[in-house]
């Protein structure tokens, strides 16, 4: 399908080292000998488990907020469109900033702001104070994937980007499993605004391994020559700043970009609006949506982990880039037309399975979007193109809060956002299909 190269090859042996490069004197280091940048994938994961505990927070409090407060389903929506206004702005300008301070410093720095984002909800005191709280942490929070990309494109050959990318991504599932689960334990023995006091304090804890353990392959002890010769073997690395405007010329930008435009907002949709769909359809309370939650999560895990591995996979069996990448996100489309009869299903388990199918589906479309970026551009552009999709995406979130918030006003039904859900994935593959047909890399020089 396209004139793609790809390698093959096995990994360094876990105890291949280089005499003129030693490994730092730690039993550490010859635990993770070869093996190094999983370690770095693994701290990615925790990143993203952490962005998407403080974004959930206020989703897993909306109905005891709501009855507090007074908001109704409008007001609500507004909150969610403060927050994703400031995600777009914070896509653009945050991406080009990792890019320009590169991954370690650019994304300690997005970790600072959010986790003090996230701590300044327990002073708000009205819907215009929520709404500034909110749009900082959106800011703020927009630095996690064009962060985490170009930490994958650093530390990951092609060959192995998108299972990597779908293993921190899993992160995303496990935020909001342990969400539902932790926040309404605080609220009922601490109050709400300490559930947002100590979930944004975590950050800190993961800013002190970030800068022990964050380097590039090439500047790290812990990576083995070997290890790093592996990493680089199917990429040349580049030096250099790109112009953020050069980017825009090319259709692998706005293929990535249509791509994030469609499926982001029903992610969006999940995360802020399936714990009130729960409540609301199924009559469960704060305390009982935690298992529903959980299970809906567990899959969509196994989703995010499934749909990296099953492009990894092709590619190392012979497929080019552009077939298994393709192949991988229309599977993943049809997984999450289901999800249209959720409306009608008043049984709590089979609804709650359907979501998690579709949630599942989304992570492994997600998994293998996000890897494009790296397939397409040399890594020191992908914090830019990251952040430019990610505004494109929290457009499309912007848009789904006042659908979802209108919609649930003037119906009461949750029909109409479940359609949408159910068609994006085989909208945005359509999409992406006729802007980028062969995902040939962007002639950047």
């Amino acid at each position: 399908m396209g004139n793609e190269e790809h390698t093959s090859g096995a990994p360094p042996s876990a105890h291949a080292e280089d005499a003129s490069r030693p490994l730092a004197v730690s039993p550490w280091a010859a635990l993770f000998a070869g093996r190094f940048r999983w370690v770095i994938c693994g701290l990615l994961f925790l990143g993203v488990t952490k962005n998407y505990m403080d974004r959930q927070v206020l989703g897993v409090l909306k109905g005891p907020l709501q009855h507090e407060f007074g908001w109704n389903e409008i007001d609500y929506g507004n909150l969610v469109f403060a927050f994703q206004t400031a995600y777009a702005l914070g896509m653009i300008c945050v991406g080009r900033l990792i890019d320009r301070l590169g991954t370690r410093i650019g994304y300690a720095a997005a970790m600072v702001f959010w986790s003090l984002a996230s701590m300044a909800h327990a002073v708000a005191s009205s819907l215009g104070t929520f709404a500034i709280a909110r749009a900082a942490l959106g800011f703020g929070e927009s630095g996690v994937f064009p962060a985490s990309i170009k930490g994958v494109a650093e530390w990951f050959p092609k060959k192995e980007r998108a299972l990597a990318t779908g293993i921190f991504n899993a992160g995303t599932n496990v935020g909001a499993i342990i969400t539902p689960l932790l926040v309404p334990w605080i609220a009922w023995h601490l109050g709400w605004r300490w559930a947002f006091v100590l979930t944004g304090a975590l950050g800190f804890a993961w800013l002190i391994l970030w800068l022990l353990l964050y380097r590039k392959p090439d500047d790290h002890t812990w990576c083995s020559k070997n290890e790093s010769a592996y990493i680089h073997s199917d990429s040349a690395p580049l030096t250099g700043n790109i112009r953020w405007a050069d980017l825009l010329h090319h259709q692998q930008t706005w293929a990535f970009a249509a791509g994030k435009f469609m499926i982001d907002p029903i992610w969006w949709f999940y995360l802020f609006w399936i714990p009130d769909y729960l409540q609301r359809e199924h009559g469960l309370n704060l305390t009982q949506i935690g298992l529903p939650i959980l299970v809906i999560y567990v899959i969509s895990d196994v989703g995010s982990v499934a749909g990296g591995w099953l492009s990894s996979r092709l590619i190392r069996r012979g497929f080019s880039v552009n077939a298994a990448r393709k192949w991988a996100m229309f599977l993943c489309a049809l997984g999450a037309l289901p999800i249209a009869a959720v409306y009608r299903i008043s049984a709590l388990w089979p609804a709650t399975l359907l979501i998690g199918l579709a949630a599942a589906a989304h992570q492994g479309f997600s998994a293998n979007l996000f890897t494009l970026t790296s397939d397409l551009f040399p890594s020191r552009a992908v914090g830019s193109v990251v952040g430019i999709g990610g505004m494109a995406g929290a457009i499309g979130g912007m848009l789904i809060a006042q659908i979802v918030g209108h919609v649930l006003q003037w119906t009461g039904s949750y029909m109409i956002p479940f359609y949408i859900a159910a068609s994006a994935y085989l909208i945005a593959l359509v999409l992406i299909h006729s802007l980028s047909p062969r995902l040939e890399p962007a002639p950047i020089a």
